[in-house]
């Protein structure tokens, strides 16, 4: 009997031990906050690790189950700890401001991004830093011409050898002109960018600009300056606002290749003297969907009358008024008749036209954002401007367009009726058409289309924040 009690305490002792949990194995390492679009694929190529190992290291069952915030272990990465923060470039940086600001060694910097060179520096592109506590050299600053090192450092507060430290310099002769260097100090804003003298600061809003995105550059001059400049291919025109800064609006293309593409300004002095900078920028796949086959009538995909329609309407966008005739955000052109706005197609989707009863073919992408609604409900104006085209066109029926300056217009198509005439000045929320079906349309409905800049662009963005 006591050999038979021992034995069952025994067996007892050994189903408890082998219910304990096993432990999963701690795996130490620095810590990703997940960004807005990332994607655990994303992130693991982004450290050259599986997603298997990412999952396992973070107890992630669901690689769906990702949000925004959330924080993420990143095994493989020995030595390097602390949260790991995301430094998005914007114009004007570069690979040697961002090494100085940091203080990073270059090794670790490279070791973390997969960076081959320099110049796979782009605008909007996102770097990963290590933590590496609260940098005391935040303050932005560069040696004019003919200003020695000696003399910078005096200006900001601070000895000629601890600026040569930070910025890893030879000695108080290696300043150049126009170089950003960085000194002991709190952030003195933009300035000092390493632009050229007649920028005190260059700004691109909404980095990464997407295709059918719409780029915002955003410029404080010296006195006198006048601005021109590029992005991608298109000639930018840059307005004056009322606190001084000069703007340019430039729309891009939602068939774009993503990709780099160059952006340059160019800058004119009122002596006469011109300076240009160039960086190539970052431009990410809007991530648009194909639509089913859509079957029209084949005189709406015929180039002998879609061409020339196109070219009248690009013809009437081109121009850009120096007057902004907007202000603020832009409401929904559908808010007179629908309490929730609904959409029936969305911009950017891929699309293939088939003309009925013929072999007749044409591709593109939808150039605009479709509101739901029937025939003779209120169109309304999602800002103010000024009308510069009411009448009828084949594909585009009953159409009317507004000028709401600065190269920024609005297009409303397929009207059953039109409520305007050219020249007329109309308020935001004014009634200016009626739904219809005319034109290339299968059924009623409103479409509206916004140019900036001679581009075509996604209304949507509009609607969901002011610009500029």
């Amino acid at each position: 009997m006591y050999k038979r009690a021992i034995l069952i305490i025994f067996l007892l002792a050994s189903l408890l031990l082998s219910s304990q949990p096993v432990q999963a194995q701690e795996i130490n390492g620095p810590v990703y906050i997940v960004q807005p679009g990332d994607s655990l694929s994303s992130i693991a190529a982004r450290f050259n690790i599986s997603m298997a190992v990412l999952m396992e290291a973070n107890g992630i069952t669901d690689a769906n189950q990702l949000t925004a915030g959330q924080q993420l272990v990143i095994p493989g990465l020995e030595g390097i700890s602390g949260l790991l923060s995301t430094e998005l470039i914007n114009f004007g940086d570069s690979y040697r401001s961002l090494m100085r600001q940091t203080q990073v060694p270059e090794s670790l910097f490279r070791r973390l991004n997969h960076v081959v060179s320099p110049s796979e520096f782009y605008v909007g592109v996102s770097m990963i830093l290590p933590g590496q506590g609260e940098s005391k050299n935040n303050k932005r600053t560069s040696p004019t011409e003919g200003e020695s090192l000696l003399e910078l450092a005096v200006k900001n507060n601070t000895d000629v050898w601890t600026l040569a430290d930070i910025n890893s310099l030879n000695g108080s002769w290696d300043g150049l002109p126009g170089d950003t260097l960085f000194a002991p100090g709190e952030s003195n804003g933009p300035a000092a960018t390493g632009l050229p003298s007649a920028f005190l600061s260059a700004e691109i809003r909404d980095l990464p600009i997407k295709q059918g995105g719409t780029g915002v550059i955003k410029t404080q001059t010296i006195p006198g300056v006048t601005l021109s400049g590029l992005l991608v291919d298109h000639p930018l025109n840059f307005f004056t606002d009322e606190n001084g800064a000069q703007i340019a609006l430039q729309g891009v293309h939602a068939l774009l290749e993503p990709g780099v593409y160059p952006l340059r300004l160019d800058a004119t002095l009122p002596d006469g003297r011109a300076q240009s900078y160039e960086q190539m920028i970052l431009i990410i796949s809007g991530n648009y969907p194909d639509d089913p086959l859509l079957v029209v009538d084949p005189a709406t995909i015929d180039p002998a009358s879609t061409e020339p329609e196109l070219q009248q309407l690009i013809n009437l966008t081109a121009s850009a008024s120096p007057s902004k005739l907007w202000a603020g955000d832009f409401i929904s052109p559908a808010i007179a008749y629908a309490e929730s706005t609904y959409f029936t197609s969305r911009y950017g989707s891929r699309r293939t036209y088939i003309g009925k009863g013929t072999e007749l073919q044409a591709q593109g992408f939808h150039t605009g954002l479709d509101f739901g609604g029937g025939d003779g409900l209120a169109i309304t104006a999602p800002a103010a401007g000024r009308v510069v085209f009411a009448g009828p066109w084949t594909v585009r029926g009953n159409a009317t367009i507004l000028d709401h300056g600065w190269g920024v217009y609005s297009g409303f198509w397929h009207q059953s009726a039109i409520l305007v005439q050219v020249g007329d000045m109309v308020e935001q929320n004014q009634v200016i058409g009626l739904v219809g079906g005319t034109g290339r349309a299968t059924g009623a409905h409103l479409h509206w289309e916004l140019w900036v800049n001679g581009i075509q662009v996604d209304p949507l963005d509009w609607l969901n924040q002011a610009y500029p």
